[in-house]
């Protein structure tokens, strides 16, 4: 019997299609192994061998995989082929205690029949400098995250983490934060004519150049009236625009963002399934390289597509800092095969894949430019028309790359027909207000270009990292409101000057990267007192001595060695010396107190508080909610915040208070908590609406509560669940049998199921 190993399950099914019965396939459903959790787990002392386990939830399958490996004649290791696949493999060798004389390591980058046989005719043996590269990454990781933590905890708050590459993303993030706050913008006016040529066909033309104020753009709006236009040169030019190369990880998810809104993980979710289906190439990779059976495959779906003038056959050269191992690029499997069967997403991004791979290997478009400069004898300057016309559409007549809203520009149009000398008709001229823009905020899809462009991370951690620093509250993602603003409106029309004043709002965000208050504190902390770590060359270079330690230039101890020593000494002197990082900042006076109103990272999270820490009289405390920060919340703000609780009257004889929480706004009626929930706010909340407030809460709990037993301490209670009834004593649930009617259950059989044991779930592979 031969055994092949594989990491998913998905993949081990797809895999057995392809095998006879000879060969049995199973899944490690990912590691088997990784570092103990408990403590460092990693000996400082002795070479930094790291004290690996196998995982609690893997145990049966490494008894399982154990029982079969001792059964077969050839045990097959044919985890995915990078470090991460090598270090599978490797831990599945130790974990299983295989034998050198009957252990295989395959690799490929498809899951077709040819690609598995090929493997298996070409097998080779683990290599072990993959692995010390994906075990340096390891250590090193563990090393900055086990010291750094602790710093955190002492000198900003308790249950931090910091990560080495999750720390760089928060800084990239947190920088174009500052940048965004300190950009003051100015405004210009821009100019836009509308003319028409002789035939009637209208068609529009930019002036030159910005125009510093208002009266400079009365100005030349003023020149221009009763004037004659007339087109003084026209120029064409022809020009091409090439294809992209075929998708790497990190255009792929680039693209997937920007086409389908789909988020980095899922990209990589989607892309996985489609890889172990057997649908695409290996889906981590930072190599546009196509193979010749790929590059043909492609010829040949294009030519009988589209013609063979079309066609034109490329093998693309990679620009990515420090490009991993050389993979070929993420491409469909069969490409004669335009559309698959499956779900939504996974037909979208595959057709995403097959378009670009195709594209890729197209003629390029061919295009013909116009620009007609358009003059008057009394007007200073000249208004630019721009065209663009498609004479071959090549590649375009199946993809087009799209551009992040930062770095799109307008696209231009058709123009009419024009000639040089043609005296042209001005329908109207309009001069607008604009204002500069500050830097965009990252996107998922730009963060992970970013990341790419400095060298920081590669194809397999921009998603983890990405989903990390979202889920240790560093970063968040979201869609904000934008502020109005007013500009000024120039508009020359049958020789008529007006002028009006109107609105628009600016600075409307979606799904873009915020870094929370905790995310800038601990970022200007680290940043303070770690810069190296935070350094983005020095990252990158870490990743560059991971290539050479895969490429067997570089011993990883000696790596690890190099950077831990200075690393621990840091440390030390900063919990010895640095001060602590609360992120606090004077506001200003209460005027009613004149006591001082700082705002600072508490606890819970960021707060408002009014008199001094140290004084006799203790401070007062308020959260800051909605979306106010500690970069942009007035005095005025955080003194509204500071008002309460206040009394907003009675019900039933018992008072209520109006307070500001942690989780938001709430009233306070008989030591329960009301949640303030739209249409009321706490700002306008009267009596009334308190009450209301209470009221339907009340109605809605008498709804959720079956029975209630008060004579037991703390209370039993049989309640209405999300789920389902359930059986509720102080903070612990309890499932109701399935023979038992929760209305007419005893007190005694409630107390005779919180006793009973609750028996283990299993857990799903």
């Amino acid at each position: 019997m031969n055994l092949v190993i594989v990491e998913s399950p998905a993949k081990a099914k797809t895999i057995e299609g392809f095998l006879g019965k000879d060969f049995t396939v199973k899944s490690s459903y990912g590691h088997v192994r990784d570092i103990k959790k408990k403590g460092i787990s990693i000996d400082i002392e002795n070479d930094f061998l790291p004290d690996y386990q196998i995982l609690p939830d893997k145990k049966e399958v490494v008894k399982e995989l154990k029982d079969l490996s001792k059964k077969a004649s050839v045990v097959w290791l044919a985890t995915d082929e990078d470090r991460e696949g090598e270090a599978i493999s490797w831990h599945l060798f130790e974990a299983l205690k295989l034998k050198e004389e009957n252990t295989k390591r395959i690799v490929f980058n498809e899951i077709t029949k040819s690609a598995i046989l090929k493997a298996i005719e070409n097998p080779r043996k683990i290599n072990q400098e993959l692995v010390n590269a994906q075990q340096a990454r390891r250590v090193l990781d563990r090393l900055v995250g086990f010291e750094l933590s602790p710093v955190l905890w002492r000198k900003v708050r308790p249950s931090l983490s910091a990560g080495r590459v999750q720390s760089v993303a928060v800084r990239l993030i947190a920088e174009r934060e500052n940048e965004i706050e300190s950009f003051i913008p100015s405004s210009f006016f821009k100019t836009t004519a509308v003319f028409t040529n002789q035939d009637g066909q209208v068609f529009k033309a930019e002036y030159h150049k910005r125009l510093e104020d208002k009266s400079q753009a009365t100005k030349l709006l003023e020149s221009c009236k009763d004037q004659v236009f007339t087109v003084n040169s026209l120029e064409k030019k022809p020009s091409k625009r090439k294809p992209t190369a075929p998708f790497t990880t990190s255009t792929l998810q680039q693209e997937a963002s920007r086409k389908l809104g789909f988020s980095v993980s899922k990209t990589m979710l989607v892309a996985q399934k489609l890889y172990e289906s057997g649908k695409i190439t290996y889906m981590r990779t930072d190599s546009v390289n196509l193979s010749e059976t790929a590059i043909e495959g492609a010829k040949s779906h294009i030519i009988n597509s589209y013609g063979e003038n079309y066609s034109n056959p490329t093998q693309y050269k990679g620009k990515a800092k420090g490009a991993q191992e050389a993979h070929e690029a993420i491409r469909p499997v069969y490409l004669d095969k335009p559309n698959i069967e499956a779900e939504a997403d996974f037909i979208r991004l595959y057709d995403l894949i097959f378009k670009r791979t195709i594209a890729s290997q197209m003629a390029e478009a061919k295009l013909e430019k116009t620009t007609a400069k358009i003059t008057s004898s009394a007007v200073d300057g000249h208004f630019t028309a721009k065209g663009e016309m498609i004479v071959f559409d090549g590649f375009l007549k199946v993809y087009q790359e799209s551009l992040d809203i930062e770095d799109s520009q307008d696209q231009s149009g058709m123009l009419p027909k024009l000639s040089e000398g043609d005296h042209i008709g001005c329908n109207q001229i309009s001069s607008v207000e604009r204002f500069t823009m500050p830097p965009a905020r990252y996107t998922e899809a730009s963060l992970v270009k970013k990341l790419e462009e400095k060298g920081i991370g590669r194809p397999s951690t921009y998603a983890p990292t990405i989903s990390t620093i979202q889920k240790r509250g560093y970063v968040v993602k979201e869609s904000r409101d934008g502020k109005q603003r007013t500009y000024t409106e120039l508009i020359l029309e049958n020789s008529a000057l007006s002028s009006s004043e109107k609105t628009e709002i600016t600075g409307a965000t979606k799904n873009k990267l915020f870094p929370t208050d905790i995310g800038r504190v601990v970022n200007g902390f680290l940043v303070k007192n770690f810069e190296t770590i935070l350094d983005y060359n020095f990252t990158a270079n870490v990743e560059k001595q991971f290539d050479d330690i895969a490429s067997g230039a570089l011993k990883w101890q000696k790596m690890i060695d190099g950077f831990y020593k200075p690393f621990h000494v840091k440390v030390e002197d900063t919990l010895e010396n640095a001060e602590a990082a609360r992120g606090q900042k004077l506001l200003g006076q209460d005027p009613k107190t004149g006591k001082n109103v700082y705002v600072k990272i508490g606890k819970y999270g960021p707060i408002v508080q009014l008199g001094e820490t140290e004084s006799e009289e203790k401070p007062k405390f308020a959260s800051i909610t909605g979306d106010s920060t500690l970069g942009n919340i007035t005095l005025e703000q955080a003194l509204s915040l500071l008002d309460y609780p206040k009394h907003i009257g009675s019900y039933e004889e018992e008072d209520m208070l109006a307070a500001i929480g942690r989780f938001g706004p709430y009233v306070k009626w008989k030591g329960k908590f009301f949640s303030i929930k739209e249409p009321y706010h706490i700002d306008s909340l009267t009596q009334e609406e308190s009450i209301e407030l209470i009221k339907a809460k009340l109605i809605e709990d008498a709804k959720k509560n079956i029975l209630s037993f008060d004579s037991e301490d703390p209370p039993i209670l049989v309640l209405n669940g999300k789920y389902g009834p359930y059986i509720k004593q102080g903070k612990k649930n309890y499932k109701i049998p399935k023979d038992k009617t929760p209305e007419k259950l005893t007190l005694e059989e409630c107390k005779e199921i919180i006793a009973t044991p609750k028996k283990p779930r299993k857990k799903k592979k």
